[in-house]
């Protein structure tokens, strides 16, 4: 990772801007690990669920996302708190990400 200026850049992607980005890790019971990223405009939640786009399904109820991802084994569920009410869900080659406004 190399810094230009205020910017984080690592293998040429922005990854973010210094001092205006936090970043946090957790992992659900599962031991699935969810990433959460603060700017100064909003949030974003992600995280890699490892599944084609078309088997996971999301819904944002408060400050919860609820997530059924469709297996050959059957349906896996879980849940985890947002911190605040989502903006936009999107799906993209397995990777959930949730903005804050």
């Amino acid at each position: 990772m190399r810094f230009v200026g205020d910017i984080f850049i690592y293998c040429g992607v922005l990854l973010g801007v210094r001092n205006s980005m936090t970043q946090r890790h957790t992992t659900d019971r599962r031991e699935r690990f969810v990433r959460r990223y603060d700017y100064p405009d909003g949030t974003v939640v992600a995280a890699d669920l490892n599944a084609a786009d078309d088997d996971v399904h999301v819904d944002t109820v408060d400050g919860s996302a609820i997530v059924v991802v469709d297996r050959e084994g059957g349906e896996e569920e879980f849940e985890f708190e947002l911190p605040g009410p989502a903006a936009s869900v999107d799906i993209e080659n397995g990777v959930l990400t949730i903005h804050i406004a």
